[in-house]
């Protein structure tokens, strides 16, 4: 990711916490799994250039929707951290298939690397 010394924080949450600042800071209702606060957008950037943001997990919806898949908690949570790091790095699912396919790859490509899955 060309970032060897940006910081983060992994927060760890449950579905109540997470759907405050779901409403809150994205104006949706309810929970949801994962939530990025990038710190290297916006006006403040400059104040520390290495801090990328938080990342926020609700375990409770992870460990839901590892339960779903038929997969463990461990890798439910990796694919979220990844995902929530990617959204820090400016990549966003949401803005079209493109985008989705381009932030799919990377995070198979990093999955891989950690070497979770296979």
């Amino acid at each position: 990711m060309d970032c060897p010394d940006g910081e983060l924080s992994i927060v760890v949450v449950d579905d109540r916490q997470i759907a405050r600042l779901n409403l809150a800071y994205l104006n949706r209702r309810g929970s949801t799994n994962v939530i990025a606060f990038p710190m290297q957008e916006g006006r403040f950037t400059d104040i520390s250039p290495g801090l990328l943001g938080d990342v926020v997990i609700s375990a409770e919806t992870a460990d839901r929707e590892a339960g779903a898949a038929g997969i463990g908690f461990r890798e439910r949570f990796l694919f979220l951290l990844i995902h929530g790091i990617l959204h820090l790095f400016g990549y966003d699912h949401e803005t079209g298939e493109a985008d989705a396919l381009k932030m799919e790859a990377k995070s198979d490509e990093l999955i891989q690397k950690i070497g979770t899955r296979g």
